[in-house]
């Protein structure tokens, strides 16, 4: 029997499998994954693509927490630079967030405005959440038909005054009509009452971290996740909790998991590898809500996501302008809060994960295969038989050296810079087509 040629085969001493390394082969024909054998069986391709033996041959990953910014601010972030930087990074899909675009994802009419400005711009595939504020509950199953993955909403301030936050009671409102198609809620959990009492005892930021620490405490997210909480259980409806930097959190999340409600919880690379023990004054490229905390509490975290309580990493990649960081000696209560790290995400929790013990299958289950999972992305984060061609090739051991200037994010700022990082990408397909610095190929996704 004469053997088929396919469109490109991956020929990988290392390759990454059903959750554990293998020699092998894998061919695509027509962007998705159709055969997979052991190294050595010797299938014919068009393109023949030898990983190199100290490299590995893993799943594309999937962020689906990203935002992008455009149309409407996009000197902040935009889908080519946004796209451009994921790919780089070994992401291979993400879902936008709905708001700092302008006009916010609330309706279907600027969801297809999103997409009208996303258009010919993408390397990688890409979705949309939706946004649930205060006078939209009519448009969340108008969203859902359109092809949202699910609908944000913040119990404080968002940050830009278009996307007003939900109070408790509202979330409640929205979880219901939700939960009536079989959609999922996606919450910033921290508390707006908690902040503003805080603030009320004269508690801000100021140039100051650890002034900026005590003005977004813990409880603050644990009133928020007690909200959430409650909602899922009177609602039936499933909820997602974006973001999580309390570990004395968890402890009510394991709770809500034991009786079986249908709640999962992100965390993300800067909560996992930053310490705010290190974070100098006036150093605001580390900003963000709710705020990198302690060497304990992160220690408690990377727990967390060993014994499943948290369920995936997540980037949260939320830039601005230079200016609106206050880039070099800034305030952190005015400088816009939000990590750039979308090139980033992989190789910073590698090097923290290879220090814990942890292997690149179970990284890459955090960051490709269950957010899939969670966001219902199809034939995404796996590599298996019928799904997409979305590979990735990593040199784990690879070391270099982050400088932001030559990052693709549109604003050279991360609070990584300097930092030495262990593991790169070499290089990234999507649907089996090598992933062109000149050339978008990226589509629109949907549920």
């Amino acid at each position: 029997m004469t053997q088929p040629d396919f469109d490109v085969v991956f020929r990988a001493p290392q390759a990454l499998f059903q959750g554990r390394i293998a020699a092998l082969e894998v061919a695509v024909r027509d962007e998705k994954i159709e055969v997979i054998e052991p190294l050595g069986a010797g299938l014919g391709a068009s393109k023949v693509i030898e990983v190199p033996e100290q490299q590995i041959l893993m799943p594309g990953l999937v962020d689906t927490h990203v935002h992008v910014n455009e149309p409407g601010r996009t000197e902040w972030e935009g889908f080519e630079t946004a796209t451009k930087a994921a790919a780089a990074g070994g992401v291979t899909t993400l879902i936008d967030m709905p708001l700092n675009s302008v006009p916010s994802t609330v309706n279907v009419d600027a969801l297809q405005q999103k997409q009208q400005a996303a258009q010919g711009q993408l390397y990688i595939d890409t979705g949309f959440w939706g946004g649930a504020i205060p006078d939209n509950i009519h448009d969340l199953k108008p969203l859902h038909d359109a092809g949202v993955f699910g609908f944000k909403c913040f119990l404080e301030h968002s940050g830009v005054d278009e996307f007003p936050h939900l109070e408790p009671e509202e979330m409640r409102t929205h979880m219901a009509e939700i939960a009536t198609f079989d959609g999922v809620m996606i919450i910033h959990a921290e508390d707006a009452h908690t902040l503003e009492h805080t603030r009320s005892r004269g508690v801000s930021g100021g140039p100051k971290y650890i002034d900026f620490l005590a003005s977004r405490p813990r409880e603050a997210e644990k009133a928020a996740i007690r909200s959430i909480i409650e909602g899922v259980r009177d609602t039936g409806v499933r909820a997602h909790i974006l973001h999580l930097s309390d570990a004395d959190s968890l402890e009510l999340i394991a709770g809500a998991k034991a009786e079986g409600l249908p709640l999962t919880v992100e965390t993300c690379p800067h909560y996992l590898t930053l310490l705010s023990e290190e974070i100098g004054d006036g150093k605001t490229a580390f900003k963000c809500a709710p705020p990198i905390r302690e060497a304990e509490n992160r220690d408690r975290l990377w727990q967390g996501l060993q014994d499943g309580t948290i369920d995936i990493i997540v980037s949260d990649h939320s830039p601005s302008t230079l200016e609106l960081k206050e880039h070099g000696e800034g305030n952190f209560d005015t400088a816009w809060g939000g990590i750039s790290s979308l090139q980033l995400g992989l190789s910073v929790i590698w090097t923290e994960a290879v220090q814990r013990g942890f292997e690149l299958a179970q990284v890459v289950s955090w960051m490709g295969s269950t957010p899939a999972e969670i966001a219902r992305v199809p034939s995404k984060g796996r590599i298996a038989v019928g799904y997409d061609a979305d590979l990735v090739i990593f040199d784990p051991k690879a070391t270099w050296t982050v400088d932001a200037g030559a990052l693709y994010h549109r604003n050279p700022i991360t609070p990584y810079e300097g930092r030495e990082l262990t593991g790169k990408v070499i290089s990234t397909w999507l649907r089996g087509k090598h992933v062109e610095n000149s050339e978008g190929k990226g589509r629109f996704i949907r549920p």
